[in-house]
């Protein structure tokens, strides 16, 4: 059986899906059937692109995965891997790890020494890969910690540093051959540790069928075809980046791997690579928007009315619509005067841009989709590998506000519990093969988070949503709350902060909002201008200041966002509403130099119990009356 194995590998007989059971099935299935001159891309040092064809991938990858069991590591054992820009080396050493049989632990670069040397020590680590920056610094400050820890390898070339390519090998070709025999499909592949807003993080673990059913169920949705360029900036860390770069391995595109301080502008990736289509997390399509925005603002005369004028339609924008003649041709004047520079600045070839990680704003969707440029929402988590759900952009598959429908393969079921959820409102639960095998030591807590019902094992989410009627029947998933994240007032009532807080943020001038009131006698709210829209009106009203702090307490500051607040009251219930409001003017992040606690998850979730630590002063002087 062995050998018959080997043969498949040596003759490369991957001719069809059904082949492509592991993840680096997908190596051979593209050199077979589409090889590819660059199939993945990175800038080097000097900022020139370096390529890898397809038949060098799988080289490269065979032989660091060689050199890794040169090393002397035995199936099983764990890999970290951690950068601060997405690169091409991220990708085969991954792949390196899988035929190898042993388990990355891929890491975030933002993270603290001793977040390393939980999780390093928790997975008894053995190698580690990084980039540049002070990755090798922090990764050697933890491996004091780690007795387990050997070596620390570096994707460049650095003095007394140890190189990645060093451990490449030519020999081991026999051994490796047996282990890829070996692994199937229901083999570990990645223990991948979820950000976490309290505590420690937990490692989910997702095997080769976890990952490859999101990749073989999605693929088919993306707007790629063989040969198109395709732009990853998210972190490979997260699972939602990495399964879309094996998606678009499988479909046989042109993947370059960039970060994300040189997205926009002339000399910016975007326009360099003329992307066809790339992932997306809500708050970067926000800022694009702001940048758009304000350069209206900065426009004279009919271009500045004309900007307005375009920027309008898209507010009564919906997706399928059949518009009259007159709306239509609008529409088009508006595109050929306005969306069409928009599109050129994102490169002027993109498809399809899909967002996920958290709920994009409705107006930030509109806004898009009408001026051409479609973005397509989907949900899921670490622990779902991770995609449950996913706007599609087939005709009557998609809908403003909801998550999608659910993916080939997976169910849901809407847990409610009586007098806490609104009507048709519960925990979401998953099941399908892409849910995860439990979080790694974590028993007590897998007891937790899995619930059989009818002989099925259900994941609890921690979502709460419901499921709507799209206009062609489909089920569509609506989110609404984290369970955890519920208020509960000194009334009793609950309150769900995530829809007011995504409908208060469309506002031009929000940056970010966090609502408060649990165990308190109303809803309030901490929000962060956008500081460059903020700016803008100042000048505008002609306010001068000499420093944004007060602006915070400005008179007719705080009437203009008392007046984004009461436009958007009135679409909640009375114990929903925003009572008060405080402004911050420090924009809450994932990480700080300064080793200060960070507001947000490298996920860029709010770390709610921090910014309510942070802000203890400001709040108690909302509620001190």
């Amino acid at each position: 059986m062995l050998r018959y194995a080997q043969c498949l590998y040596e003759r490369g007989i991957y001719l069809k899906l059904k082949f492509m059971t592991r993840l680096f099935d997908l190596l051979y299935y593209q050199l077979k059937n589409h090889p590819i001159p660059n199939a993945i891309n990175g800038r080097d040092s000097a900022n020139n692109w370096k390529s890898y064809s397809s038949q060098q991938v799988v080289d490269a990858s065979e032989k660091a995965a060689a050199g890794l069991i040169g090393l002397g590591l035995k199936p099983g054992d764990k890999v970290a891997i951690v950068v601060y820009k997405n690169r091409p080396e991220w990708l085969i050493i991954d792949f390196a790890i899988q035929m190898a049989g042993l388990i990355s632990i891929p890491l975030y670069p933002t993270i603290s020494v001793k977040e390393y040397a939980y999780i390093l020590n928790e997975t008894e680590v053995k190698i580690a890969f990084c980039g540049s920056g002070d990755l090798f610094d922090k990764l050697s400050a933890s491996k004091e910690q780690v007795a387990s820890l050997k070596t620390i390898f570096t994707f460049d070339e650095v003095p007394n540093k140890p190189f990645w390519e060093t451990i490449f090998s030519t020999d081991f070709k026999q051994e490796l051959a047996q282990t890829k025999a070996r692994i199937t499909e229901e083999n570990l592949v990645t223990i991948i540790y979820t950000s976490g807003t309290t505590g420690n993080p937990k490692g989910a673990m997702l095997t080769h069928t976890n990952i490859m059913h999101v990749v073989k169920n999605v693929a088919p949705e993306m707007a790629v075809t063989e040969g198109d360029h395709v732009l990853s900036f998210l972190p490979l860390c997260h699972i939602f980046e990495r399964s879309a770069s094996f998606a678009y391995y499988y479909k046989g595109c042109k993947t370059f791997f960039v970060g994300t301080d040189n997205l926009s502008g002339s000399n910016g990736d975007l326009l360099a690579v003329q992307p066809v289509s790339f992932t997306a997390v809500p708050r970067l399509l926000e800022k694009i928007y702001e940048a758009i925005y304000n350069k209206g603002l900065a426009l004279d005369g009919i271009k500045k009315k004309l900007f307005f004028w375009s920027l309008e339609l898209t507010n009564h924008f919906e997706l399928d619509q059949k518009s009259s003649w007159f709306k239509q041709l609008k529409l088009s004047i508006a595109d050929t005067l306005v969306y069409s520079k928009w599109r050129k600045a994102l490169g002027g070839k993109v498809k399809a841009i899909v967002t996920g990680a958290a709920p994009c704003p409705v107006k930030i969707l509109r806004v898009f989709c009408a001026a051409g440029i479609p973005i397509r929402e989907g949900y899921g988590l670490t622990e779902t590998s991770p995609t449950l759900t996913l706007n599609t952009l087939k005709p009557y598959g998609a809908m403003f506000g909801s998550a999608g429908p659910t993916i080939d393969g997976v169910e849901l079921f809407i847990d409610q519990e009586s007098g806490k959820y609104k009507e048709d409102e519960g925990e979401i639960l998953a099941y399908g093969p892409n849910v995860m095998l439990g979080y790694y030591k974590k028993p007590d807590i897998n007891a937790q988070v899995f619930r059989e019902i009818d002989k099925k094992r259900w994941f609890c989410t921690g979502d709460i949503g419901k499921i709507v009627k799209g206009p062609k029947g489909t089920n569509f998933l609506k989110i609404t709350d984290r369970k955890k994240e519920l208020l509960k007032t000194t009334g009793g009532k609950y309150v769900a902060p995530a829809p007011i807080e995504n409908r208060i943020r469309e506002a031009f001038l929000v940056a970010q909002i966090m609502v408060i009131g649990d165990q308190q006698k109303f809803v309030s709210a901490l929000i962060v201008p956008a500081e460059e829209a903020l700016k803008n009106y100042c000048a505008k009203k002609k306010i001068f200041t000499t420093s944004l702090e007060q602006l915070a307490t400005h008179k007719k500051i705080i009437k203009r966002f008392q007046k984004i607040i009461d436009r958007c009251n009135p679409e909640f219930s009375h114990v929903e509403q925003i009572k008060k409001f405080r402004l911050v003017m420090s924009p809450w992040l994932p990480f700080h130099e300064d080793g200060s606690a960070a507001e947000l998850t490298p996920t860029f979730k709010l770390k709610r119990r921090v910014i309510l630590q942070k802000y203890k002063a400001e709040i108690a002087s909302i509620y001190e009356k």
